[in-house]
């Protein structure tokens, strides 16, 4: 399995990782966590709780462009260092990402966020520069 393929693998589990910190908050929430209404007992958080679904929200809504531009790269047997260089860039970026937007930490957030995108458009055009 190439180093791309293991990059796919770890931010899928990042799905998981990212839900850590809003269930945290939803679980400190009057009555704890409401695992008959997840969804709408998180849409009801404020501050840092509704950071914590956003975060979450982001990672699920960031995998499918990554996933993208790891399978292109991959079908297309794009066999650079570059790839895997790019899809361990989106893995960092993403860890990187969780701590910022949970601590209100805005400008760098979207900087590190904008890594992250830009790295899955890259691995989806890579037949054209590989």
């Amino acid at each position: 399995m190439t180093i791309a393929l293991w990059c796919l693998f770890i931010a899928g589990v990042l799905h998981t990782i990212s839900k850590g910190p809003l269930a945290m908050h939803m679980g400190k929430a009057p009555g704890g966590y409401n695992n008959n209404m997840p969804r709408e007992q998180a849409a009801s958080l404020e501050g840092e709780g509704k950071r914590a679904l956003a975060i979450h929200l982001n990672q699920i809504e960031s995998f499918p462009l990554f996933a993208a531009g790891v399978l292109v790269a991959t079908m297309m047997d794009v066999t650079s260092n570059t790839v895997d260089y790019i899809a361990i860039a989106y893995v960092i970026a993403r860890i990187v990402y969780m701590p910022l937007y949970l601590k209100d930490i805005a400008t760098m957030r979207s900087l590190v966020w904008g890594v992250g995108y830009i790295g899955s458009l890259a691995l989806i055009c890579s037949p054209a520069w590989a």
